[in-house]
């Protein structure tokens, strides 16, 4: 395989307006996801959406507080969604493999070693990993902010060339996205503070806004490794940023220059 790719896939991609999967989203990223590999690239999936797939599956009666309603609603989605990946990369023949983990497995030396080793064996077995934060056992304090911060330290654990955000909005403006005059940012310099364009706002189905890609990306691109921002929703948008990156609607952070190893 050529160039390490991290895709990360946002509860705003795969998630309906009524709070339900996308399994028609699901399909268009996964199909852009096997070009990739296709052409050379070793991709790495960390996607959203175990939330949204088990609210489809379960209608909860009495009241539970937010945490347990999310802890309920992944442990039963996060089933449902990696059954869906599965038949869907089959139908391909790829094989996958699923890791759950949490902020605390970032900090220890064993642990970080330990999930670095098993993703790696995974990728040289062509096995494409799909990663998602383990929320039935996370403490909402240490709570990942949608997935942005753990594709940031994925795409770092695995010295990945560029990772990918997509989201529901085609990268970073320099003003109000609703003005005429606004203009999507090509590209930022991983020592730029862009914060002055940065609405604070999460998106409706996740718990990342802008500032939490933002601030994954601008790390992440310390680290010398690209990040584009862009987005999921549009056809064939990990295609085009490969084949027409010009033509492309995206934000790029430009990789801090590294003397990086290969894999």
């Amino acid at each position: 395989m050529g160039k390490r790719i991290v895709v990360k896939v946002g509860s705003n991609v795969l998630t309906r307006e009524d709070g339900k999967l996308d399994v028609t989203r699901m399909s268009a990223i996964v199909d852009q996801i096997v070009w990739l590999r296709k052409h050379d690239y070793e991709v790495i999936l960390v996607s959203s959406g175990a939330v949204a797939a088990g609210r489809a599956e379960l209608h909860v009666d009495h009241h539970l507080d937010s945490v347990e309603q999310r802890q309920l609603f992944s442990a039963i989605g996060q089933v449902k969604l990696v059954g869906l990946y599965y038949n869907l990369f089959r139908e391909y023949k790829i094989k996958i493999g699923q890791v759950l983990t949490m902020k605390e497995n970032f900090g220890a030396e064993e642990q970080y070693k330990n999930q670095e080793a098993c993703m790696q064996v995974m990728l040289e077995n062509n096995v494409l990993p799909i990663v998602n934060e383990n929320d039935t056992v996370c403490i909402t304090e240490l709570m990942f902010t949608d997935n942005d911060e753990l594709s940031g330290l994925i795409a770092k654990m695995m010295n990945a060339d560029t990772l990918i955000l997509l989201s529901n909005v085609d990268g970073i403006y320099n003003g109000d996205p609703n003005e005429p005059t606004t203009r999507i940012i090509p590209s930022v310099y991983y020592d730029r503070d862009i914060s002055e364009y940065i609405l604070a706002s999460k998106s409706s189905h996740g718990r990342g806004g802008m500032t939490s890609k933002v601030k994954t990306a601008h790390d992440v691109a310390n680290a010398g490794i690209k990040v584009i921002i862009a987005n999921g929703n549009t056809p064939n948008i990990l295609i085009n940023l490969k084949e027409h990156p010009m033509e492309t609607l995206h934000t790029e952070f430009v990789a801090r220059p590294l003397n990086k190893q290969n894999h």
